[in-house]
């Protein structure tokens, strides 16, 4: 069997499904940790979440194309605002995740945890 990819909630689930990096699994290939997407009651197909590994990466993507730049290329404002969604996001629950951000950012540590200060106070 395979993904009914015209499927009018395949096609309002697409757009969600892309941006959390999840993928659509086919009813017949559903396991234990798929969230299956229903429709009248019937089985649609299913969604498989992405395992952790690359979560930041995902998060990170996702703040560049809100803030329609690379971490990199972003005003000190708007470094900021990334760091304020990052945090939204749960981003810096991630091991290694400051110093990742820093990297991306092209910032020190220091710069990243000054940010998340200043947003916790």
């Amino acid at each position: 069997m395979t993904v009914p990819h015209d499927h009018p909630m395949v096609v309002a689930a697409k757009p969600l499904i892309d941006a959390v990096g999840a993928s659509l699994v086919a009813v017949d290939k559903i396991s234990a940790g798929d969230i299956e997407l229903k429709w009248e009651g019937a089985v649609v197909a299913g969604i498989r979440l992405p395992p952790l590994h690359g979560a930041l990466d995902r998060i990170i993507e996702v703040v560049e194309r809100e803030l329609g730049s690379k971490l990199s290329e972003l005003s000190r404002n708007d470094k900021q605002k990334a760091i304020r969604l990052l945090d939204e996001q749960g981003a810096f629950i991630l091991r290694r995740a400051v110093e990742d951000v820093a990297d991306a950012m092209k910032v020190s540590r220091i710069t990243v945890y000054n940010y998340l200060n200043a947003l916790h106070r």
